[in-house]
């Protein structure tokens, strides 16, 4: 089965900061653009870190914190970052990154395992082509229901099965995919049902029938015998 890459939904040419972009500067493009985090890049667009409103919080929080004896050890290297006023001095690094092929579940997993909200995209020489947030993976799973049926139809049917579709009435309504008809063999049921569910963003509910069990072959006096076993010698 394809699977959609990332690359189809990433913001290409986003906005970036520079290792000198200051504080005040950083606060203001942030706010305008509605974004929570900024790329910072060298020069030659390659990707150096990620500066996040929470960089940019614990600069401001750490001088409204009273210095009492009960405070956490770990707000100590709060501190320590706090003392940047500019993009290389205040941003995360090295940068949680991934690739424009990476598929949405691989971008999901990063940015729940790594508690972000978005992943700057780079090549494999380190450039930044473009940003993904979770509105874009969520934005790739919204397909109209038409959408969905073809590509079940062309990708799990033709594509991978060699097969037509005639025969099998595929309907979708929501994102659910109901499969009812007739396929030709038995076997190809778990295969059918199976490749439908790696279709991206849909649930599959299916009542297919099938013309011939070729899961079994009927000798003359009517005995089942399982194609699948080994042979006595």
């Amino acid at each position: 089965m394809r699977h959609k890459t990332i690359e189809t939904v990433m913001t290409r040419e986003p906005t970036t900061a520079a290792v000198d972009t200051g504080f005040a500067e950083l606060v203001r493009v942030m706010a305008e653009r509605a974004v929570s985090a900024l790329p910072v890049v060298d020069a030659d667009g390659h990707l150096l870190g990620v500066v996040s409103e929470a960089d940019l919080l614990a600069e401001e929080s750490v001088h409204e914190r009273p210095h009492t004896a009960a405070a956490p050890l770990h707000r100590h290297a709060e501190r320590l970052r706090s003392r940047g006023t500019k993009a290389g001095e205040l941003m995360s690094a090295p940068a949680v990154t991934v690739l424009p092929e990476a598929t949405f579940a691989h971008a999901a997993r990063l940015m729940t395992d790594h508690r972000v909200k978005r992943l700057p995209v780079i090549d494999t020489h380190g450039k930044l082509v473009g940003v993904l947030s979770r509105s874009d993976i969520l934005r790739g799973f919204l397909r109209g229901d038409d959408e969905i049926a073809r590509e079940v139809a062309s990708e799990v049917f033709f594509r991978v099965l060699g097969i037509s579709a005639v025969g099998v009435e595929i309907q979708v309504a929501h994102g659910v995919v109901a499969l009812s008809g007739q396929v030709e063999r038995r076997s190809w049921l778990p295969v059918v049902d199976a490749l439908t569910r790696r279709v991206e963003g849909v649930d599959v509910h299916h009542g297919l029938d099938y013309g011939w069990d070729d899961t079994a072959v009927r000798t003359p006096d009517a005995m089942t015998v399982d194609i699948t076993r080994e042979p006595r010698m």
